[in-house]
């Protein structure tokens, strides 16, 4: 039987943990989460596992990522029960920060990409990305991780990550895992919990529309037709507002009318108050 994986806390504690790793020329996995664990997060995890000799997952809801007050008061914050998934994989280490410990009095530097931010999460989020590339930095440093570990579901994200990890010369390699769905196609992620059971029953429209837009380009149609059409039926099904439904390039998230490179399909929609993010290759 599996034993928890001991909790960490403070820098300090976690370069003890990582030297002796190290110095034996061990691989150092990091799977950087906010907690709330689900399958997704764990599919992370277990492909960590399988590639590297020592597994951190780290779980730190980071403030500096969100421009609404209230979303990050309301943020789903389950440490107790993420440590208990986490122990069939008998990771190597938890690291749980707090706010102080990742920015001390006086911290004041922010990590920034231009060009992939400016569209899509960043473009309804201001400040969001500075957060994520900030918080990651630190979490990349801290850990002296070889391979991070990052789920295709935030897919501008996971560009973002492997821009900045690249432009500062980091040596990590960011790996991009497949977005896991429940079985009726709804994206896994923490904020499902904060849908009620009637919007939990309307969420898998999104994706179904999404899946719709996808083979009515594979037949040729507009998809400036099949946008217009899935908006509507979203919001009759319920949706309060649709704030991009889009096709980008997979490379520099460049806008398309049509996939005539490698591409993907992003989509970001509210309903009940929670906003649901998804995106597919076309």
């Amino acid at each position: 039987m599996n034993t928890p994986a001991p909790i960490m806390r403070t820098l300090a504690e976690m370069r003890a943990a990582t030297l002796p790793w190290i110095r034996a020329g061990e691989t150092i996995g990091v799977v950087p989460t906010m907690g709330a664990l689900h399958d997704g997060h764990l599919s992370l995890v277990e492909a960590a596992k399988k590639t590297c000799d020592r597994v951190i997952v780290t779980i730190f809801v980071n403030p500096k990522q969100f421009n609404n007050p209230d979303d990050l008061k309301n943020y789903p914050r389950t440490e107790v029960d993420d440590a208990r998934k986490l122990t069939r994989f008998a990771v190597d280490s938890l690291y749980v920060p707090n706010a102080d410990q990742m920015y001390p009095d006086r911290f004041s530097t922010t990590v920034s990409v231009d060009g992939l931010t400016d569209v899509m999460e960043g473009a309804h989020r201001p400040g969001h990305f500075d957060g994520v590339a900030t918080v990651v930095t630190k979490l990349f440093l801290q850990s002296a991780a070889t391979d991070a570990f990052f789920g295709e579901k935030d897919y501008q994200q996971l560009q973002v990550v492997r821009r900045m990890a690249g432009d500062l010369d980091i040596p990590i390699t960011v790996h991009g895992c497949p977005t896991i769905r429940e079985i009726d196609g709804l994206a896994m992620s923490s904020r499902n919990l904060l849908l009620s059971d009637r919007a939990r029953v309307t969420a898998p429209c999104l994706h179904e529309e999404m899946e719709k837009i996808a083979e009515g380009i594979a037949a040729g149609q507009s998809f400036g037709d099949l946008q217009r059409a899935a908006i509507a039926r979203l919001e009759n099904a319920g949706f309060t507002e649709v704030d991009y439904l889009e096709i980008r390039a997979n490379d520099d998230l460049s806008l398309l009318d049509t996939p005539s490179r490698p591409a993907r399909l992003f989509a970001a929609a509210w309903l009940a108050g929670v906003r649901l993010i998804d995106n597919i290759a076309i």
